[in-house]
């Protein structure tokens, strides 16, 4: 059944997005914040921990679970270390994806290279 969920929920953001391309004037990136900023609001209300609890990765892959992933790291830091952790919780909950992201970048980079059309 988590597959389901999954499937739903995340073919319910992706089509939002899709629909908020097709009938707004919204650009691909102002879309693309807007998940990452609803991921942090419904992730400080406690909201999306219990979306991502139903959903698995259906919630917790697409942008709205990065912010939510920001938002949980800047919370737990900050009941850790206080007003520093305003700055280094999204980093330090994010640092994993982050580097993946970057190392696979450098990897595209270095075995396929860009070809004019």
């Amino acid at each position: 059944m988590t597959y389901v969920w999954a499937f739903v929920i995340g073919g319910l953001l992706c089509a939002v997005g899709q629909l908020l391309i097709n009938y707004t004037k919204l650009t691909p990136a102002r879309i693309l914040v807007g998940y990452v900023v609803a991921g942090v609001i419904l992730g400080a209300l406690g909201i999306y921990d219990k979306l991502a609890d139903l959903a698995g990765a259906g919630a917790s892959v697409p942008l709205s679970g990065f912010g939510n992933l920001l938002a949980s790291g800047i919370r737990e830091e900050v009941a850790e270390r206080s007003a520093i952790g305003i700055l280094t919780g999204g980093l330090t909950a994010a640092s994993g994806g982050i580097t993946a992201a970057m190392l696979f970048g450098l990897a595209a980079a270095v075995f396929f290279r860009a070809k004019e059309k």
